[in-house]
């Protein structure tokens, strides 16, 4: 293929019927879109040039933050935010039909990690002793179980990838509670703002900051305290291992402001005064997604 027409696909985790391509679906109704297998793939297709836009999963409102997507941003690639989506989660028990009235003989549960932490309560008093194995995502665990008819094994995911790969949901919005989101975010290697109805109207921008080298006392208040009298706003803060040792960390920081403000440029010189190393995904915006497809 050209590399025209790569430019006008969006990578996303897959395969198909990942809560990631739900919500790519959402965003991007009319485009071409390119499943993955892994995180590192998608983001690397957006910064080889491969796709123009790259969607994968960041923070789970029952799970936090899913690693592997921070580290690689901050680590191996230099790429930009250019929206959010927020996508209600609903996990549910599938089996192949021909497994049905085994159900509660269930020999392996197969989804993602993170899934499978979100229905914890439900497996440890229905399955508790069954293995859990994990995959690259839920519409890969349904996959597997689509493609083995013949083991008594289940699967957790969303009711399209049932659909899609012909189970039998067994037991509906098993997840531990109710509350069940998870951020995506759209990456692209242009720092622009994607802009389409339905967004929400705070900008918010995501910054990854290293504290000086010489580690001196009061250095993340000093970071916090640049945000604070400004009157900017965090709706949050977390930490990374910085991977050289023990105790070395660098945090990922979300500000409710335009990075491109007076406010937000005069943070930004401050804490490169302070001797921080910032890195600045962008300034997006948040659509949220109502429900999944059924």
């Amino acid at each position: 293929m050209s590399s025209s027409i790569y430019e006008t696909c969006i990578a996303y985790l897959g395969p198909e019927a990942s809560f990631t391509h739900l919500a790519t679906q959402e965003l991007f109704m009319d485009k071409w879109l390119m499943p993955f297998t892994t995180i590192p793939e998608c983001i690397e297709a957006v910064a080889n040039g491969e796709v123009e836009y790259a969607v994968v999963p960041l923070e789970n409102a029952l799970e936090g933050s899913v690693p592997l997507t921070i580290d690689y941003l901050f680590h191996d690639v230099s790429l930009h935010v250019s929206a959010e989506i927020l996508s209600p989660i609903e996990q549910h028990f599938m089996v192949h039909p021909s497994q049905v009235e085994q159900s509660d003989s269930i020999e392996a549960v197969y989804s993602h990690p993170h899934a499978l932490a979100q229905c914890h309560k439900y497996l440890y008093y229905r399955f508790r002793g069954i293995p859990l194995e994990q995959t690259t995502s839920t519409a890969a665990a349904a996959k597997y179980v689509s493609e083995n008819p013949e083991k008594c094994i289940a699967a957790i995911g969303n009711a399209y990838a049932a659909k899609k790969y012909g189970l039998t949901i067994v037991q509906e919005n098993i997840h531990d509670f109710h509350f069940n989101h998870t951020r995506f975010f759209v990456l692209s290697k242009n720092n622009s703002t994607f802009d389409v109805d339905g967004h929400d109207n705070q900008p918010k921008t995501t910054m990854m900051i290293q504290l000086p080298v010489d580690d001196r006392s009061g250095a993340l208040h000093q970071v916090l305290s640049v945000f604070a009298w400004r009157q900017l706003n965090l709706s949050k803060i977390e930490s990374r291992p910085l991977k050289t040792g023990l105790g070395h960390y660098f945090f990922i920081i979300d500000v409710l402001a335009d990075e491109e403000s007076p406010m937000m440029r005069g943070a930004k010189e401050e804490l490169q005064a302070l001797g921080c190393e910032v890195k600045s995904l962008g300034t997006y915006y948040t659509y949220k997604k109502v429900m999944n497809t059924k």
